[in-house]
């Protein structure tokens, strides 16, 4: 070799040394990184994590597990999650598609707390946990986990936004999974037509809408203006009656408001074991709900559940908007296959092919997935 390739073959080895410290860490053998590198969570931490991570527990931020096990199309690397994921993952399509995820542990959460002690024995690389609790961000971090807080409502309730943010941070943690990109644009194309089929609908009719969130004999929870109802019913050009009711999160109601309110449809979500047929039939405590236009219409509807409770941002969120669209203005979304949307979604985005029943399966959810709260 002479002198002028030994010059600049030692030039390529500085350059490829540096690149290789820039990135934070070393790869091995597999061609996985080795080391660290540092995350932002949405309550702007920076976390160290490890570029390696195979094992995840979860904490009191429900949808999580299912986002997880579709993002990887795997549930190989969730460890453990709430008794409440659980339950949803034992009754919906998820506990078919990754049954390994039936082998989590849930244990080690108590509500919404965690049992340190507990969680330590599954030897997480990093647990996930909620925004809103940002005090058992500081326990985790206070006992050495990698904590990373996920947000729920940082976005204002906008379930395409949140799930385009939960979407942008995995990606950060795992960027050989980003799906960034195309989830956003999926979603985008979704909302953008609905709002051009929906926009010219005079105010005086669209549909009025309430939103069973949880529903026994002594309690009815709904949706104001600050919760998910109220993203998905502006998202499909309808009214949430509830949206007086300013409070932040669910919500009490009772029938003398909801007489007042009279809602031509009411979506009952899979946070309790209500069905339509509990409200056509008043099954459920003393309520009567037999005066309500959505009542005597036949029009109560029972939320999917696909991957999740689809009522939260998840998987699921831009096929439960076109439901909701298709649902609320039948006429107007005549044209739409929900079945065969729902494969495409998933094929396209997370290459998980569903069986036409696999699909249905998400449009027709069991009563129990509602129990626990």
């Amino acid at each position: 070799m002479n002198k002028t390739k030994r010059v600049i073959a030692l030039i390529l080895v500085v350059v490829m040394l540096f690149a290789a410290a820039g990135c934070g860490g070393s790869q091995s053998s597999s061609g996985q990184k080795e080391g660290t590198h540092v995350v932002v969570d949405h309550l702007d931490y920076a976390v160290e994590v490890p570029y390696e991570i195979n094992r995840i527990a979860v904490a009191n931020i429900l949808p999580i597990p299912s986002f997880l096990a579709v993002f990887f199309d795997s549930a190989e690397k969730i460890v453990g999650m709430s008794p409440n994921s659980m339950n949803a993952a034992e009754n919906s399509l998820l506990g078919e598609l990754y049954p390994e995820i039936l082998q989590a542990e849930t244990g080690y959460m108590n509500g919404v707390d965690v049992n340190l002690e507990e969680l330590m024995k599954l030897e997480p690389d990093i647990v996930i946990y909620s925004a809103a609790q940002p005090e058992q961000g500081e326990q985790l971090r206070n006992a050495g986990f990698a904590a990373i807080a996920v947000s729920p409502s940082k976005w204002g309730y906008d379930a395409v936004e949140t799930l385009n943010q939960w979407i942008k941070l995995f990606s950060e943690l795992f960027p050989e999974n980003d799906k960034t990109e195309v989830v956003e644009q999926y979603s985008d194309e979704i909302y953008q037509m609905i709002q051009e089929r929906v926009a010219d609908i005079p105010d005086a009719e669209r549909e009025r809408v309430f939103f069973l969130f949880k529903y026994t004999d002594t309690s009815l929870e709904t949706s104001g203006s600050s919760f998910f109802g109220q993203y998905w019913a502006e998202a499909v050009g309808a009214i949430n009656v509830a949206e007086e009711i300013t409070a932040d999160n669910q919500v009490s109601a009772n029938m003398e408001q909801i007489y007042a309110w009279n809602p031509s449809i009411i979506f009952i979500s899979n946070f309790t074991t209500a069905q339509p047929e509990d409200i056509y039939n008043n099954t459920i405590g003393s309520y009567d709900w037999s005066a309500i236009d959505a009542v005597k219409n036949r029009q109560v509807r029972k939320m999917p559940l696909g991957m999740y409770r689809s009522y939260t941002p998840g998987v699921d969120t831009p096929v439960t908007l076109l439901w909701f669209a298709k649902t609320t203005y039948p006429e107007l979304f005549e044209d739409i296959d929900i079945i065969q949307e729902t494969k495409d979604y998933y094929s396209e985005v997370f290459g998980v092919h569903l069986t036409d029943e696999q699909a249905a399966s998400i449009f027709n959810p069991e009563a129990k997935a509602g129990t626990g709260f």
